[in-house]
């Protein structure tokens, strides 16, 4: 499974350590720009210290890479309280006005695409091809809710009294707070902030401990196109201090919506802080999504979107394909494939390797909680085709296992992690009972060439996005969300702008007409 996979001990750390000292050497810091390489908060359009910092670590080697202000609830205030004041001039901006705003925003994203897919790479590890798609994908969001800005349009309605007209607009909301992962450390805030920004709503970001240094790159980003002081404030912080700047910035009274991509978990406590002021709320939390090749598939193409859904960000994806169910009469020779498949074209390293494909997961806690799951399917009779080892620090051999039943832990949790178990089913029922058989439902994929199967397997699926012979299917111009626990709204699309606006009726009356 390529040389990365075999190696164990001081042999493979000394390959991973090689990765980040050849991008670092002769280069600033990161090797990159040091206007970008932001270590302070972001508050009101200007720099801010704490009290104390925190260090971020490269996933790959554990060694420190910088150390970031470690704001607290104090600074959380100061920044609601700066994009409140914000607000009052951003929204009296025309659609055009900002529009032209977030476009500079997005040009600046992808004149700097090098060095911010850099520093994607060092704090969340995934490759450096990988890095420099999700900046694509994150300036995408940019540009395309620059178009949005102006399309925002309200209704005149037809009165049933005839001295009346009736008309419906749409206002901004307010302060947003937005809470991000560190899976897509810049996709996932510009995707929220486009939106927000262009409907004319000011915004706090609290970025995930373990990337801050993307969303401050991002914070220097909007100054250099603009955007005025206060609409876009950032204050990172570490794990102990989460809670408290989360507290804030869910119960403080200037802010009017909350939008967060996270665990289920912590979405439900976020949103019992957001009920004491009845906020708006976005909740694009946990997926655990069903991919099912029927025995009508393209077996190929099925290996290849399985390939691309479940190793992209090595498993760490919120719709990356979790329980693959393949149907009895070519389940032998999916696996066989998916294995060959995995032996051509996984490589194990770190993200600053060119022939790297799979980097570190996020950090220990997370490989032990794949390597558990191994564990007990294999204890319970799965057994091993590809992989199955711990590696070094937070690196994992990617795992085929066969023989899996829905007892297992892989087959009724989030794997997050490198880790494709396969179920063997009968019956189109059967496929449908197990994959809906989950308290969440973000994405869910198949590969079928019957057409009335499509249709019935498409619209029976309970999850908020469909793959059809597609393992791939985020993009700024569909929307993006779940069903049952999986969240709450959408974002993305045209109707991603809308999870940021009020809509206001407007009575006129007593005319004489």
């Amino acid at each position: 499974m390529g040389a990365f996979c075999q190696l164990r001990g001081a042999a493979f750390l000394r390959q991973v350590s090689a990765g980040l000292e050849t991008a670092l050497r002769g280069h600033h810091s990161l090797g990159v720009s040091p206007q970008l390489l932001r270590s302070q908060g972001f508050v009101d359009g200007r720099w801010v210290s704490a009290a104390s910092s925190f260090p971020v670590l490269d996933p790959a080697t554990g060694k420190e890479l910088a150390k970031v202000s470690d704001c607290g609830a104090r600074e959380a205030q100061d920044a609601v309280r700066a994009a409140h004041k914000a607000f009052q001039s951003w929204k009296c901006q025309t659609a055009k006005e900002r529009s032209g705003l977030l476009r500079k925003w997005f040009d600046l994203l992808i004149q700097h695409k090098e060095d911010l897919a850099k520093l994607i790479t060092a704090e969340c590890g995934k490759p450096l091809k990988e890095s420099l798609g999700e900046i694509a994908y994150s300036a995408a969001f940019l540009e395309w809710f620059s178009e949005e800005a102006r399309r925002v349009y309200g209704d005149v309605v037809s009165p049933a009294a005839k001295d009346r007209r009736i008309l419906l607009i749409k206002q901004p909301v307010g302060v947003a707070s937005i809470i991000t992962p560190w899976n897509f450390p810049s996709a996932m805030i510009t995707r929220k902030v486009g939106a927000a920004l262009a409907a004319g709503c000011t915004v706090v970001v609290k970025p995930a401990e373990d990337t801050p240094l993307s969303a401050l790159a991002l914070a220097e980003l909007a100054t250099q196109a603009g955007i005025p002081p206060g609409v876009f404030n950032v204050v990172p912080c570490s794990r102990e201090k989460t809670p408290s700047v989360g507290e804030v910035l869910c119960t403080d009274p200037l802010v009017r919506k909350v939008s967060f991509t996270g665990s289920t978990a912590t979405g439900k406590i976020l949103l019992k802080h957001a009920a004491g002021t009845v906020k708006r709320v976005s909740m694009e939390l946990g997926g655990h999504a069903p991919f099912i090749v029927f025995d009508s598939a393209d077996v190929d193409k099925a290996v290849a979107g399985a390939m691309a859904s479940k190793f992209r960000n090595s498993g760490q994806t919120c719709v990356c394909s979790n329980r693959f169910l393949v149907q009895s009469g070519i389940h032998d020779a999916f696996v066989e494939k998916l294995g060959k498949a995995m032996d051509a074209e996984l490589r194990v390293g770190h993200g600053f390797e060119p022939t790297t494909t799979q980097g570190p997961l996020i950090n220990i806690r997370a490989a032990e909680k794949v390597e558990h799951q191994i564990k007990d399917a294999v204890s319970q009779g799965a057994t091993i085709i590809r992989g199955g080892k711990r590696l070094e620090g937070s690196f994992m051999q990617p795992t085929l296992l066969a023989n899996v039943t829905t007892d297992m832990l892989c087959t009724s949790e989030e794997t997050f992690g490198p880790l494709v178990p396969v179920l063997k089913f009968n019956t189109e029922e059967e496929a449908l009972s197990i994959a809906n058989a989950s308290d969440v439902g973000l994405a869910g994929y198949f590969y079928s060439q019957d057409i009335s199967q499509i249709w019935r397997v498409a619209e029976n699926l309970e999850v908020g996005m469909v793959g059809v012979n597609e393992g791939l299917l985020s993009t700024p111009e569909a929307s993006f969300g779940g069903v049952k626990q999986s969240g709450l709204g959408r974002e993305g699309s045209k109707y991603g702008i809308d999870e940021y606006l009020d809509v206001k009726y407007m009575c006129f009356g007593g005319l004489t007409l």
